[in-house]
């Protein structure tokens, strides 16, 4: 426990044989269920941790075929739900993240001050001093079109793996509409801020080291881009036309014809 709350640790898995039993190792005893997920692994991570890791906090889900990392991340949060763990966090198992930052996570939300927090790998230079070049560039381009589709202006690197929710927040989210790929970490905000959580980025430094991330940034671009766009005019006509409608949302209804108008003519 962290200050007399449960926490549960879900762990996608895929193609992480080589790290996982690290990342199982280096996290702390004040952990309270550490759930794996085995998307499918083709490494066949489960059985591997199953021979190699004995530790009564661990249960093992595996899927049968690969359903994508969101997926993965959701039925490990319904059992969290269901083993009534009062914070969450979502730890991926490629070893990028240090468990031994999860108190840091965890803190504002067991101190009332969030209700979901992420990792930010760009609030100093150092901490984001050992990213790959194509990664900053990437999830730079990625923050910015976020601000606008979940509306958290100041939440920076929303495809950050590294995250903690609060159960109160957890049941009201729904999550068999949140995306089930790599796009999860962003639909996640979207989402939230659809409830208006309060959401903190936590500062934290990657680990680079032998792992390869299965995000390409570029092959996922343009559906990125998309799916931001969508959830942008769904928060739009959420909170400017369904949850309050003011003088505002009348200037918005008149400029999007003017902006369309002004487009092809």
């Amino acid at each position: 426990m962290i200050d007399n709350k449960k926490v549960a640790v879900v762990i996608p898995c895929y193609k992480v044989k080589n790290q996982i039993l690290k990342v199982l190792n280096d996290i702390g005893p004040e952990i309270d269920f550490i759930i794996l997920v085995d998307d499918a692994c083709t490494e066949d991570t489960a059985q591997f941790v199953k021979e190699n890791y004995k530790n009564s906090r661990l249960q093992i889900i595996e899927h049968k075929n690969n359903q994508g990392v969101g997926s993965a991340v959701i039925i490990g949060y319904k059992l969290a739900h269901e083993l009534k763990a009062d914070i969450v966090v979502k730890l991926d198992g490629d070893g990028q993240m240090n468990p031994k930052l999860i108190s840091n996570l965890v803190e504002p939300i067991v101190s009332g001050m969030a209700d979901y927090t992420k990792g930010n790998r760009f609030y100093s230079l150092n901490d984001s001093h050992s990213m790959p070049i194509e990664r900053k560039f990437g999830n730079l381009a990625l923050s910015f079109i976020s601000k606008f589709s979940s509306g958290y202006m100041s939440i920076f690197d929303p495809t950050n793996g590294f995250t903690a929710i609060h159960s109160e927040i957890l049941k009201l989210l729904p999550l068999d509409k949140i995306s089930r790929r790599y796009f999860f970490e962003s639909d996640m905000l979207f989402h939230l801020g659809c409830l208006r959580a309060v959401v903190i980025d936590v500062p934290m430094t990657a680990i680079y080291a032998e792992e390869k991330s299965n995000l390409k940034i570029a092959s996922v671009a343009p559906e990125f881009a998309w799916k931001n766009i969508k959830n942008l005019w769904h928060r739009i006509i959420l909170n400017y036309f369904f949850r309050d409608f003011n003088i505002g949302s009348i200037q918005l209804a008149l400029s999007i014809p003017l902006i369309s108008w002004s487009l092809l003519f």
